[in-house]
């Protein structure tokens, strides 16, 4: 009994001091959900659709590509909303069919003007692939984001096939929020055409693979934004999906903040490549259809390093370089719901929840302490053990604390004076048996054993299925409940068995005040 009785006390103050320092400070370890704190609720919906539009427009790029390598220049190859059209000459026929099908996932699906035009789509699977895909992908990024952002205990799930939904507790701009959250970010390089008039093309006179995109500019003085209209070739040399790192620095000129970009690998190799190919042309930067500069490339830039300039501040500055490190959307969002919720309601939630706990809990202890005397002591002290471990705990796995989450702590502890309820009852029994009293806590404890581990193990399995199925606050639930059912086994059979085994062994007790 000695030897136990020194490794069990070094345990449960061992765990106990954890707890407590795991905890310590209990406002900064323990973070509050959205429904404690306030914050902001978001339902967005990916357009899945233009992923897919996006991968059959460089389908079409690719396949021109591909026909000019193979001398079959005579194809012309454009998109109709969702089929893509080959213009051919009919003895190419094979030739066609076989560098589309090596090189793309689609399929025919007709032809027109007598067997001059294939009609080919994307098949439904793969369509489909590209959509979820489009989802995942955009649920990581959105998550990437936030985590830039600085928001604590962000919550960010998909529901259904095409809806994300984001909880960023504790947020107050809103608006840059939602901003940087929904930016698509897409980052292209093309070149600009300057074989050809954009006052031209403004009046309708567009060069077949050229397009007109537009440079926000700001005057200095007045403060009015202009629109500047450039002439771009269609082709896109590079995208944003070569950037290792994006980041703000400070011009020496003018002090004015602008974003550096550095590639991968393959990516600085691409842009060395296409600096290297175009020098004296001007190379457009865009970002989502906005062009931010057109630098002319004096000579081959094989460092991997580019910059964006642009007429914005440090603060729009840092929130470009967090979507570009993020990486862009593969298709764009639609904020269905946006709903704030004020820190008034979780302040009002939060003195409601505590007073409940606090309420219920004296309650508790003065019952037990009235009907079991000092048994019913015994398990207080193995209730307020529970409730430090469960702190510890919480603050170890950075649990956020929400408001179905106070009412799972407040079940714990009816939980875990339950448990003592059927160790008390037992032992009870055995001593109105005659039992010695060591005899009968060593009975009440093993019977009553069974039928608390039972009741728990159901409960967590309850547990399991909220937190597997549910979202915020319910998972906030399911997460105190779970943490303070393995507490409460912990208090009620160790702890208080170990407590009762030193009053009936070291104290000498003759007779149980139960």
């Amino acid at each position: 009994m000695k030897k136990d009785f020194y490794w069990k006390i070094i345990l449960i103050l061992l765990l106990c001091g954890l707890s407590i320092w795991l905890a310590h400070p209990i406002k900064e370890k323990i973070h509050l959900g959205l429904d404690l704190q306030g914050g902001m609720h978001l339902i967005l919906d990916v357009e899945a659709e233009k992923a897919v539009e996006s991968t059959m427009d460089r389908y079409v790029v690719n396949l021109r590509e591909d026909f000019k390598k193979d001398n079959i220049e005579s194809a012309i190859v454009e998109r109709d909303k969702n089929d893509i059209l080959i213009n051919y000459d009919p003895s190419k026929a094979k030739d066609i069919e076989k560098i589309v099908s090596e090189n793309s996932d689609l399929e025919k699906v007709g032809a027109l003007s007598d067997n001059k035009k294939s009609v080919y789509q994307i098949s439904r699977k793969r369509r489909k692939y590209i959509e979820d895909r489009a989802v995942e992908q955009g649920l990581e990024t959105i998550r990437n984001r936030v985590d830039q952002f600085g928001v604590a205990e962000p919550s960010i799930q998909r529901q259904g096939e095409r809806r994300i939904i984001v909880q960023l507790p504790g947020v107050k701009d809103t608006e840059r929020a939602v901003k940087l959250i929904g930016r698509t970010a897409r980052l292209e390089f093309k070149l600009v055409d300057d074989d050809h008039s954009p006052d031209d093309a403004l009046k309708g006179n567009i060069p077949e693979g050229d397009e007109i995109l537009y440079q926000r500019v700001t005057d200095t003085t007045t403060g009015e934004v202009s629109k500047k209209p450039f002439l771009l070739k269609k082709g896109v040399l590079m995208t944003g999906d070569a950037i290792a790192n994006a980041e703000v620095k400070i011009g020496s000129q003018y002090n004015e903040p602008y974003v550096s970009l550095e590639f991968d690998k393959e990516g600085a190799g691409l842009f060395g490549k296409i600096t290297g190919e175009n020098v004296k042309k001007r190379l457009a930067i865009i970002l989502d259809a906005n062009v931010y500069s057109a630098p002319v490339i004096q000579e081959e830039i094989s460092g991997g390093k580019a910059q964006i300039t642009g007429y914005f501040s440090t603060e729009e500055a840092r929130d470009l370089a967090i979507v570009l490190r993020a990486g862009a959307l593969p298709a764009p969002v639609k904020i269905l719901e946006n709903r704030t919720v004020g820190p008034s309601l979780g302040k009002d939630s939060i003195e409601m929840g505590l007073k409940s706990t606090i309420i219920s809990g004296i309650l508790i202890l003065i019952f037990m302490v009235f009907y079991y005397r000092l048994s019913g002591l015994i398990a207080d002290i193995a209730l307020f053990l529970n409730l430090i471990l469960l702190s510890g705990a919480m603050a170890y796995f950075k649990a956020t604390l929400t408001l179905p989450g106070i009412a799972g702590i407040i079940l714990t502890i009816g939980m875990a004076v339950d448990a003592n309820i059927l160790i008390f009852e037992r032992i009870r029994e055995e001593i109105k048996f005659g039992r010695t009293v060591r005899a009968a806590i060593d009975a009440g404890f093993k019977r009553a054993f069974i039928t608390i581990l039972d009741s728990n193990i159901t409960t967590i399995i309850a547990a399991i299925v909220l937190f597997q199925f549910g979202t915020g606050p319910i998972k906030g639930f399911a997460v105190t409940l779970s943490i303070g059912i393995a507490a409460s086994m912990f208090t009620a059979v160790f702890v208080s068995r170990f407590i009762f085994d030193f009053l009936a062994s070291k104290m000498k007790m003759e007779r149980l005040s139960i």
